[in-house]
């Protein structure tokens, strides 16, 4: 309540800017800025008009009505200025496609959802008349993104679904997601007072609520599972209580922790934008841990007696099978990988590795309006129409700026010369006449590529330029640095991308000393980092698959064909390693204890994929009910976070943990639990799963 009064008074707001502070592009901007600093706190919005058909934006009737929305426009005090399509001179060839610009005397941050809510009303005019009119916001956002619950109430009730048939009861279905929703709300309360003080992008929140209703759920699962079995057992409800939180408990504050490390561990990439977006996942996180080890245990001291002991539903019996030996008790998943092992790894590990092929072509980018948003967003409405009235590269336009050392009389030649080079560059439509800045050491050079902003070609264009500048600055101390959204995306991409291995191979590494100390194992953890990096490999290849090559993208619902959203690959290893550590400590622990106790190993792996196969399979379609409804958005960057953390999931929990795992771990037999023994001396004692007290209860029975 506190928390939800400090917001409403606060009213913290969300930006949606990606950008990483002193890339080439942004010290290039800087420097126009400064040399041309009488446009430094104006904004500027594009209104793109196309005629109706049989006429021309120059028809006298179609230019009375583009002249009375401007007008109509100009009337609000924030416009600084309003130019006509005939007044810039920017009509298209067959003059059916121009674009006006709005200019405002403020700074396009400080723009108010008024004056956006005015300009949109204004265009009514031209609209009514049959005169396509859409809106290029430029500097400013008029279509933000948008956290649609409706989609995720679908995942939540799908989620409801599996934990009825899990636990088969009503109540004890509910209960995990009243809590995951109750840390939510204390998280994203949270997140947002955390906003007022700092520049949080918009989708920070949005997958803090993606991960903190998903775990949220899967750790209260994980602990009620325990309780009802120990229920089961005879124990009285607080005994049960206890023994629970002391186990699985355990085992939820082990794994929420490996969620956080791999969350916090975005930080390595020092972009900050990637930092906060960790760590504001990385807080909805630790809400749902202490809520299901704090709050949950009060819940089920007063509903205890409420919730059946644990039983086989019928369901699971016909997968178990009935009237089976204890050795043979084991689902009949587990006997099957157990007794093919080679074919099954064989042909998992190959399915894992052709999905991950398309990986090896990927291309990192940030959405544009062309990419990320639909048609029915204004935004990319105009998008199209500038595209169809001046090509791909009008969205993908450069800017340069040539700074010069030395000023001399030649410096203008010089400069024409360097222009006329870069003219003839490969992929440029158009150069635009060169600009003096006022210092006369700064000169402005636009220019338009042929091909689009989320296009190589664009890429390599930027790199050709910056090469280029490299000679200038020996032969003439000539800089050329290039700026404009379009180059800027392309460097927060290669600043992502460059991050990537080292942030990887810091994640692996980790997770190999945890799971050594954990497991007490040398190939056991290797086995875990290598499915971990198959299922890593498939997530990404297949997104590739779909989203950029363009494969069923109508089926996924994204808008076009268009790179990979450049923080991706990061934030799914984040992500996708804390998850993965978290099926494969409750699957393998469970082995591990019974292979202490029995020295069989075969016998391990089938108590292992009994007692948690059940929990993990019902934890990993949470999982993915949850991510298949934030998959379900209409923004494209949502969906595309969304896919990613739903297919990982899948090709992790049920193909890597519940196939791969136990087929490979019974290839190696007892040599999966090798240790040497002075390694063993010095590693510390990590009981995840509680053992001490389940050893502690079997010596009091």
């Amino acid at each position: 309540m506190i928390l939800a009064v400090l917001v409403l008074s606060l009213k913290p707001s969300f930006h949606g800017e990606l950008t990483i502070p002193n890339t080439p592009a942004e010290k290039a901007a800087n420097l126009i800025k400064g040399e041309f600093a009488g446009t430094s706190e104006q904004s500027t919005v594009n209104i793109v008009f196309k005629a109706p058909d049989n006429r021309t934006l120059e028809s006298e009737d179609v230019q009375s009505k583009i002249t009375e929305v401007l007008n109509e426009i100009s009337k609000d005090s924030k416009v600084a200025s309003v130019q006509s399509p005939i007044e810039l001179n920017n009509l298209n060839e067959d003059k059916t496609i121009g674009y006006a610009q709005v200019t405002f005397a403020l700074e396009a941050d400080k723009v108010s959802e008024k004056s956006k809510e005015y300009i949109l009303d204004s265009i009514e005019i031209t609209r009514d008349a049959g005169i396509q009119t859409e809106i290029m916001g430029g500097d400013i956002t008029f279509s933000s993104i948008q956290f649609e619950g409706i989609y995720e109430v679908i995942g939540v009730v799908v989620a409801f679904i599996v934990l009825a048939i899990t636990f088969g009861s009503f109540i004890a279905a509910g209960l995990p997601i009243l809590i995951a929703v109750l840390g939510l709300g204390i998280s994203l309360l949270g997140i947002m007072i955390g906003a007022y003080f700092i520049d949080l992008n918009s989708i920070s929140i949005i997958l803090a609520a993606m991960l903190g209703l998903a775990v949220g759920i899967d750790y209260s699962l994980f602990i009620i599972t325990r309780f009802r079995q120990e229920l089961a057992k005879g124990h009285a409800i607080n005994n049960s209580i206890s023994i629970a939180i002391g186990t699985s408990g355990s085992a939820v504050v082990f794994a929420g922790l490996t969620v956080i490390i791999g969350l916090l561990g975005l930080s390595v990439a020092q972009i900050p934008f990637l930092t906060l977006m960790g760590v504001s996942a990385a807080i909805s996180i630790l809400a749902a841990v202490l809520i299901s080890i704090i709050t949950l245990p009060a819940i089920l001291g007063m509903i205890g007696h409420r919730l059946s002991p644990a039983k086989e539903s019928r369901f699971w019996q016909k997968i178990n099978g009935q009237n089976r030996t204890d050795e043979e008790k084991a689902n009949r998943w587990g006997r099957l990988v157990t007794k093919h092992p080679i074919i099954i790894s064989l042909v998992s590990i190959a399915f894992l590795a052709i999905l991950t092929i398309p990986f090896f072509h990927m291309n990192l980018g940030l959405p544009s309006d062309g990419t990320a948003k639909s048609t029915e967003m204004t935004e990319r409405r105009a998008y199209d129409l500038l595209t169809e009235g001046y090509g791909e590269g009008f969205n993908a336009q450069l800017v340069v700026a040539a700074k010069v050392s030395k000023v001399t009389e030649e410096t203008p030649q010089v400069i024409g010369e360097i222009v006329k080079e870069i003219s003839d560059l490969k992929d440029i439509k158009s150069v635009s006449p060169l600009i003096p800045g006022p210092s006369g050491e700064i000169f402005m050079i636009q220019i338009t590529p042929e091909s689009g902003p989320d296009d190589i070609e664009t890429k390599d264009l930027v790199n050709l330029i910056r090469d280029k500048s490299k000679e200038t600055e020996k032969e003439h101390d000539i800089a050329l640095m290039v700026t404009g959204s379009t180059a800027m995306n392309i460097d927060i991409s290669q600043q992502l991308n460059d991050a990537l291995p080292l942030f990887a191979s810091l994640i692996i590494g980790l997770a190999y000393i945890l799971l050594v100390m954990v497991f007490r194992s040398l190939l056991v953890p290797l086995k875990a980092v290598v499915g971990f990096l198959l299922s890593l490999g498939a997530t990404l290849g297949f997104m590739v698959f779909v989203v950029q090559d363009g494969h069923f993208i109508n089926f996924f619902g994204f808008p076009s064909e268009s790179p990979i959203l450049a923080f991706l690959p990061v934030i799914t290893i984040g992500i996708l390693f804390g998850l993965a550590m978290d099926y494969e400590i409750f699957l393998v622990s469970k082995m591990r204890e019974s292979y202490m106790h029995t020295g069989d190993s075969r016998k391990a792996i089938l108590y292992g994929m009994r007692d948690s196969g059940r929990v993990v399979t019902a934890a990993a379609l949470i999982m993915m009910a949850v991510f298949f409804g934030f998959m379900m958005n209409p923004d494209a960057m949502i969906k595309s976070i969304g896919m990613a953390l739903a297919f990982g999931v899948f090709f992790d929990a049920f193909i890597v943990r519940m196939t791969i795992v136990p087929a490979v771990m019974t290839l190696m037999g007892k040599s999966a639990w090798y240790i040497p023994k002075w390694l063993d001396k010095i590693l510390p004692n990590i009981d995840v799963e509680g053992e001490s007290i389940t050893h502690k209860e079997r010596n009091e029975e």
